[in-house]
């Protein structure tokens, strides 16, 4: 189905929400028709606040508004859905379309299995009226089932779009790119090479497996890493939570604008912990690049100057290997909680891989390893 097909359908004129890689046909369609446009198009922080957006879109217009996310977004969402939008609180009617990643059947990565085996029992649970949309799903199915919702949005309740792999389609494919040269597995191969044999905790995406084809590439040890697959924004507390817990070792923590952006108040709680054997590093090139290149606001603000008001001691931003060299090993000897933000290029070897371990075998070789090393300081 043409992605414009639906949204004609849908007939909304306010959308919001956080990229996806199978909803690139809408995320391109919406950054080539409107940019980012408070007005119109917004890609939130994460999907909890682009609930809340729209919900205050609806408040001063009365117009229904569109959230858009992949389906592990669903978790974000469920404390505004029940305690805001619901029909027994606000009634606040809202359309949400779903990327569905790990659909029953259909070969996906570890982190989306669970996740896909339960989007549809989430949206039910949420009393969230949902139709899927497929390839084979015609335009007039489509517009018979937004008739379908129109009685649950008149009561204040929300409805969804469920879109399978390969459903949406659009005519133009938008490139996005930035000014920064330095690309993001060139940084990665830096600190890799900085943290020698100290435990990396790894974000969500596209770093996670650069790193991995690093360590492959050097035959090194897959031990010292903890790949966080899924869970974004998440990996800079648990590389927290690892810090504080073996403070006779260095932990670093690789991680991404879009992951910062989606739970920054990691951030405080990291800074006022203060652990002064991790070292946090923010890969920054103001992109959702792992799905697709869509912009984050992570490239118009000073993440250093938000480290620093969290109460991180020491936080650097740098856009060349001599400088990412550099304050890589001032960070080693400082022995204070440090942050460094790269500023990287956007974009990706294409003929880039997926790690070979399984999520259980990454846990328990990365465990074992934390085991020997604090043994050994």
């Amino acid at each position: 189905m043409k992605v414009d097909t639906l949204l004609e359908i849908i007939g909304a004129s306010f959308y919001t929400g956080v990229p996806d890689s199978q909803l690139r046909a809408l995320c391109d369609h919406l950054m080539d028709r409107y940019g980012i446009d408070p007005k119109h198009h917004v890609i939130g922080a994460n999907e909890g606040n682009c609930v809340a957006l729209a919900a205050g879109y609806h408040l001063a217009t009365g117009k229904v508004p569109v959230v858009y996310m992949q389906n592990s977004g669903e978790g974000n969402i469920i404390n505004p859905v029940a305690s805001l939008l619901s029909d027994k609180v606000y009634q606040i009617p809202m359309i949400f379309i779903i990327g569905w990643r790990g659909e029953p059947g259909v070969h996906d990565e570890p982190q989306h299995i669970y996740q896909g085996q339960v989007t549809l029992k989430l949206l039910e649970d949420m009393d969230i009226q949902s139709v899927v949309i497929g390839k084979e799903t015609t335009d007039e199915e489509a517009a018979q089932a937004m008739d379908r919702f129109r009685a649950a949005i008149a009561a204040g309740k929300d409805v969804a779009f469920v879109i399978r792999k390969g459903a949406l389609t659009n005519d133009k494919k938008v490139r996005y790119a930035n000014r920064y040269t330095l690309s993001r597995e060139e940084a990665i191969r830096h600190i890799a090479e900085a943290a020698g044999e100290d435990p990396v905790v790894s974000t969500t995406g596209k770093a996670s497996r650069e790193l991995f084809e690093i360590r492959e590439s050097k035959g090194q040890s897959h031990q010292y890493d903890f790949l966080t697959v899924g869970s974004m924004g998440h990996s800079s507390s648990i590389a927290l939570g690892i810090a504080v817990h073996k403070p006779k070792t260095r932990v670093w923590c690789i991680d991404g604008d879009g992951a910062v952006l989606m739970h920054m108040g990691a951030l405080a709680v990291v800074g006022t912990e203060g652990p002064e054997n991790m070292i946090h590093v923010v890969i920054n090139n103001g992109a959702h690049e792992t799905v697709g290149g869509m912009p984050t606001v992570a490239g118009k603000i000073d993440l250093t100057a938000v480290a620093r008001a969290c109460g991180y001691p020491y936080a650097v931003c740098v856009e060349d290997p001599a400088a990412l060299d550099r304050e890589l090993e001032a960070a080693k000897s400082r022995r204070a909680l440090s942050l460094i933000e790269v500023r990287c290029a956007i974009g990706a070897r294409e003929d880039l891989g997926r790690p070979t371990t399984t999520a259980l075998e990454n846990k328990k070789n990365f465990m074992e390893y934390l085991k020997r090393a604090e043994a050994l300081c």
